[in-house]
């Protein structure tokens, strides 16, 4: 029986093993799967999660009760021999190990980009995973606790400052969910006002959204302004150090919230550790059909889709185009993937990858959205619905869209749930003092210590 192994339980992974589960005749191979998490995150979910619209376990999908004739090895790939068709694995315990293969798919994913910025590292969270939203939003709501408890001032300003980095999908939308949630909490804060606030959205380049035209995303930066947030364009972020947020454009202040959605790179076990061809950004070249390789030397029995590979773009009008990372292609990258590996283990030809794209949808906050689909550009209401409709539709399984839809019905009654679970990120910390009053921030570095 030959062994696919599937590095990474993402999108384009979690779609290639659900697919080969049902395409798949018992006994013709045995599939499994590697990812150091044991569930695929949603990432589209992610602004909401942020602000509370969706539950964080609602986000995510197990991968154990989808992947039921799938074996599932909890470690992390660290590097990539298809010269003796082996992958190391580095175990959450333990020491690495190899695993032998028949067939590769690597769907390892992109991972956050970063710079040597002073602070950034000690000071700014992510936003690809659901555990950093979750942290995105107590942080939050603890800030505004923090706040109403002192007098206008500095020491206010900060713990009301937010700082998203990145004018893409993810920031934007991160950032106008953020914007709605701080907006609807004033009504719970009598002691602050709007004026209180102070929500950046810094971005490099001279637009944001460049998976829309320059109509809409201008028309994104004007609504945000209007809800009384800064939009630093051409902008990039100096220095972070202690939270004192200094900026290309001169503007300098003191943040609470440091966002980082800068962009991503390529998965470090694809860019440094594996012999299988790479392109100049480091990502693994890739025909149309999802082999490895190129139309001239494809690699046997290997197949990417995803983030980390570079796949030509055939529903595109420009010669030589890419497949661009975005959740839509990654999807459909693992259904067509699993069924060329059936194919090709029965000796049927195999078909190429096409998409032509269903237009962008983006929500801007609750009631808030943007949509375009070529010309066709919708705004506001309907566009946030039709946001929420093609998500709930798009994440796996009707489980997770029941559970998503319950959600957003009950707080279409009773409003938004604005309670903050940021103790639960340290939960010793009531065993540790005993009720003894502690600095918030003391001991932090010790979390794992013995009292």
């Amino acid at each position: 029986m030959r062994e696919i192994l599937i590095v990474g339980g993402g999108y384009a992974g979690f779609y290639t093993a659900w697919g080969l589960q049902k395409k798949l005749r018992s006994g013709e191979a045995r599939v499994t799967v590697v990812d150091p998490r044991p569930y695929m995150t949603y990432q589209p979910f992610l602004p909401e999660v942020a602000a509370g619209s969706v539950e964080a376990r609602h986000a995510v999908v197990s991968l154990r009760r989808h992947l039921r004739g799938t074996r599932l090895v909890s470690g992390t790939v660290t590097g990539i021999s298809n010269a003796d068709r082996t992958v190391t694995v580095r175990p959450v315990r333990g020491d690495a190990y190899e695993l032998r293969y028949d067939i590769l798919v690597v769907t390892a994913g992109a991972v956050t980009r970063t710079f040597p910025i002073p602070g950034l590292a000690q000071q700014a969270i992510g936003l690809k995973h659901v555990e950093e939203a979750v942290a995105i939003r107590d942080r939050l709501m603890t800030a505004f606790d923090q706040a109403a408890s002192l007098p206008a001032g500095p020491e206010r300003q900060k713990l009301l400052s937010v700082t998203f980095v990145g004018g893409g999908f993810s920031g934007v939308e991160g950032f106008g969910e953020l914007l709605s949630l701080a907006t609807a909490m004033l009504r719970s804060y009598p002691e602050l006002s709007v004026d209180d606030l102070s929500f950046h959205l810094v971005e490099a380049r001279g637009r944001i959204l460049p998976e829309v035209s320059d109509g809409p995303g201008a028309w994104v930066v004007r609504h945000l302004e209007r809800r009384g947030a800064h939009v630093h364009l051409n902008t990039q972020l100096l220095s972070a150090e202690d939270g004192h947020v200094v900026l290309s454009d001169g503007e300098e202040y003191d943040s609470e919230l440091i966002v980082w959605a800068a962009g991503n790179a390529a998965n470090p076990v694809v860019h440094n550790h594996t012999d299988l061809p790479l392109d100049g950004r480091g990502l693994l070249l890739a025909r149309a059909d999802l082999r490895v390789g190129t139309d001239a030397e494809p690699v046997p029995d290997v197949w990417a889709a995803g983030d980390d590979a570079s796949i030509p773009d055939l529903a595109s009008p420009v010669p030589g185009a890419r497949t661009v990372p975005n959740a839509q292609h990654a999807v459909r990258q693992g259904r067509r993937l699993a069924g060329n590996i059936v194919a090709d283990l029965r000796g049927r030809r195999v078909r190429n990858y096409r998409h032509d794209s269903l237009g962008v949808v983006a929500t801007l906050g609750l009631g808030r959205g943007i949509f375009q689909y070529k010309g066709i550009v919708i705004k506001g209401f309907p566009a946030w619905l039709m946001h929420r409709g093609y998500h709930v539709l798009a994440v796996p399984s009707w489980e997770r869209k029941i559970r998503v839809l319950a959600v957003w019905l009950t707080a279409a009654l009773t409003g938004r749930d604005l309670v903050s679970l940021a103790s639960v990120q340290h939960p010793r910390d009531a065993f540790v003092t005993g009720g003894r009053t502690q600095n918030p921030n003391a001991g932090r570095a010790k979390e794992g210590s013995t009292p």
